[in-house]
């Protein structure tokens, strides 16, 4: 039997900027039915390669391919539908009075902000139903500007999902969230990630106590490079951790979690 077709695939990428890569002769592959962790500390180059991977930065050197397209040789606009996005930059685009219904519905039309386009009911009954499966279907009419940092998250999770993407990236979608929200989004995450029929996934996390159980796969880095990679089970040890943040770390597992701390 052949090698599935990759949903990700880079090859030698690198990026530089002046004088300094951001990122160092990164190979990393993504199949269909993984769901990846991208792990390390601030600056290690995690959202410069999820930027790659959701087709919005092309390499200095090296291949990056996503959902069979090359990057730098196919048109990013039609690419870019294709792939679920949650990060920081798209928060900050959307208007604070767009209601979370807008904001999700918007997405099929790869716009941010009503404008003169119309959605006919199959969007607006998708844009609902992604709200109530992620348990925020009554606050559809309220604004975003006026909804909690986990409610604007999973608004967001939501939009990501609008449009059936072949690849959801989500980076640090737990950053800012108080307990109980932050355990309620990894709960989801969790059951999505255990769908047969989810997209392949890839979440950025600084803390392994993010990593929502049913995740298969994790990429560790520091400083621009790979430190490991591989099915998280075998992967995702003190000693991988300890090497991308510099200091003795213990790992800890128990009943699909982990935690860690200084040794």
């Amino acid at each position: 039997m052949g090698q599935a077709e990759a949903i990700i695939q880079t090859a030698d990428l690198t990026i530089r900027r002046g004088t300094k890569n951001l990122l160092n002769h990164i190979d990393w592959r993504v199949e269909a039915d993984q769901r990846w962790v991208i792990l390390g500390p601030n600056g290690a180059g995690k959202t410069t390669l999820l930027n790659l991977a959701a087709a919005r930065s092309h390499p200095t050197s090296g291949t990056v391919d996503v959902l069979g397209e090359r990057i730098g040789k196919v048109d990013l606009f039609e690419l870019r539908p294709r792939i679920g996005l949650s990060t920081t930059d798209v928060a900050a685009s959307i208007p604070s009075e767009e209601t979370a219904l807008d904001v999700v519905r918007t997405a099929a039309w790869a716009v941010v902000g009503r404008w003169r386009e119309e959605y006919d009911s199959y969007d607006t009954e998708r844009a609902q139903s992604l709200l109530n499966w992620l348990g925020i279907g009554d606050f559809a009419e309220r604004s975003f500007g006026t909804l909690s940092e986990g409610e604007r998250k999973r608004t967001l999770i939501a939009r990501a999902l609008m449009t059936d993407p072949e690849l959801l990236l989500l980076d640090e979608p737990a950053a800012g969230l108080d307990l109980g929200a932050r355990e309620a989004l990894i709960a989801t995450l969790s059951s999505l990630a255990a769908e047969a029929s989810s997209p392949a996934m890839a979440v950025v996390t600084h803390h392994v106590e993010e990593i929502p159980p049913n995740f298969t796969h994790v990429l560790i880095m520091s400083d621009g490079d790979v430190v490991a990679q591989g099915p998280i089970s075998e992967t995702l040890t003190a000693d991988a951790l300890t090497k991308a943040f510099g200091m003795p770390l213990r790992l800890d597992y128990h009943e699909g979690r982990y935690g860690a701390r200084a040794a």
